[in-house]
């Protein structure tokens, strides 16, 4: 039997629309070639499946992505496409979370752009995040779909896989698959909604009992991504399957699941002020997340309120990983005396010290000043793994407190024995939802309008399905 042809490829990011930070070309690494074969880790070749790798361009989340950049890259895909004699199926890596100005959907122009380019017989399976949103342009052009289960993500590479799994059976198989979707009036940050704690670790825990289900595929809840003021920005249900009625009553029974927990979706950790924070402070070893400037939710990561806040409570011992400034970074390579504080355009106060000390590692400048250390990173970047830190040459164990740019934190800090706390700050992804611009958003939405009535339509794209 002759073998089949697939290529994989994608884009991927998170975009605030209230950051004054676009994101270009250069802000996008590029993963081509073996190395995308590798990200996926599936065995194609057990399916008599040719693998054709495109490029997989993802990005720190920030601000929107430039529409020059944007349409540069897309047309690059699509000329690639056009490139095979004959595709038989598409893996396609996407977010979700994509913010052009001037395009409403660009995930769906996107995938729109794919199909139009392989034609109605060629199978489309998608992989998502689970802080991405989903339109009926996108479901109509898609064959199959998987997003993430976990926030934080630990399951990334096994989404690829389940979507890549669909795809190769569907194409051996000879069947296509139908994905169908509800759209839910829910609209909250990622750190109330974590799948670690209820009521989402049991939501979850359910979409697996769905799949066991004889013609359903996949099943998803995606929570949408809050600081992107479009009209496409909700939560949703998603499954995949082989029969509409089994599949419609599986997506109805998740949204409702997700709504009528939307009360009690909460930060896993404890949340409030920065000034609650220091009330809160003990003697024991402690994490503050500045959630507001997070740049893995796109925020711009060059805020200095809360290092400020530090100075003024008199408070030694803090490590500060880190805060993005190339200026504050030059300005060290030249002397000890430097400002810090929204060196890239995310705001809050202008802090002018002098460094006691100064070292450089990997682009970051790790700076003391009296009794608090302060790394500065060149690019904006997390500081999420204790392998940052290792890096960096810096032991936790010689900080009383670790303030990280973040919202909920990340596996590894986690498995830290510390007390954490979620700190409310200003910035590009501030987490006091209600108080954020909302023009564009559909109304009603919780919790930006509070209501008691939702009855879940679901559609394939192009009706809606009983």
């Amino acid at each position: 039997m002759a073998k089949k042809n697939i290529a994989i490829g994608g884009i991927s990011t998170e975009c605030s629309s209230y950051s004054p930070l676009f994101q270009k070309k250069e802000d996008f690494i590029s993963v081509q070639g073996q190395d995308l074969l590798d990200l996926i880790d599936f065995p194609f070749s057990d399916y008599n499946i040719n693998v054709n790798p495109i490029f997989f361009n993802k990005s720190v989340p920030g601000g929107p992505i430039d529409r020059k950049y944007f349409d540069e890259i897309k047309n690059e895909f699509i000329t690639e496409i056009n490139s095979f004699e004959k595709l038989d199926g598409v893996l396609l890596l996407m977010h979700g979370a994509i913010y052009v100005e001037g395009i409403d959907d660009p995930e769906g122009e996107w995938i729109r752009s794919v199909r139009e380019a392989v034609g109605i017989d060629c199978i489309i399976s998608v992989s998502y995040d689970l802080h991405g949103q989903i339109t009926d342009t996108i479901i109509k052009n898609i064959d199959a779909f998987a997003a993430f289960k976990t926030a934080p993500h630990i399951d990334v590479q096994d989404t690829y896989r389940r979507s890549a799994l669909m795809l190769a059976s569907a194409i051996n198989e000879n069947y296509r698959p139908q994905v169908l979707w509800s759209s839910i009036p829910v609209l909250v940050s990622g750190e109330m909604s974590s799948t670690f704690v209820e009521p989402c670790k049991t939501i979850y825990k359910n979409l697996d009992h769905l799949n066991e289900k004889n013609e359903i595929l996949d099943c998803n809840l995606l929570v949408g991504y809050v600081w992107a003021d479009t009209h496409r920005a909700t939560a949703s249900s998603v499954v995949t399957c082989t029969n509409k009625k089994k599949g419609a009553e599986a997506c109805k029974r998740i949204a409702k699941a997700y709504w009528n927990a939307r009360k009690d979706l909460k930060s896993d950790m404890v949340t409030g002020t920065i000034d609650e924070a220091f009330v809160w402070l003990k003697s024991k070893f402690s994490i503050i997340a500045d959630s507001g400037d997070n740049p893995t939710a796109g925020g711009v990561g060059d805020r200095a309120d809360v290092l400020e806040a530090f100075f003024e409570q008199k408070i030694d011992h803090v490590l500060f990983a880190g805060i993005a400034s190339k200026s504050a970074y030059d300005e060290l390579k030249k002397g000890n005396e430097f400002s810090i504080g929204g060196s890239f355009g995310g705001g809050g106060p202008v802090l002018k010290l002098k460094a006691d000390s100064v070292y450089f590692k990997n682009q970051c400048a790790v700076v003391s000043v009296s009794k608090t250390v302060i790394v500065i990173s060149k690019i904006r970047r997390p500081f999420h793994n204790l392998e940052d830190f290792a890096e960096l040459n810096l032991d936790l164990i010689n900080f009383k407190i670790l303030v990280v740019k973040s919202g909920y934190l990340s596996p590894e800090l986690q498995s830290i024995p510390s007390r954490s706390f979620l700190a409310l700050t200003e910035g590009a992804v501030n987490q006091n939802l209600v108080s954020i611009e909302n023009k564009k958003r559909k109304k009603k939405i919780y919790p930006f309008q509070d209501f008691n009535k939702f009855e879940p339509l679901v559609s394939d794209g192009e009706s809606i399905v009983n």
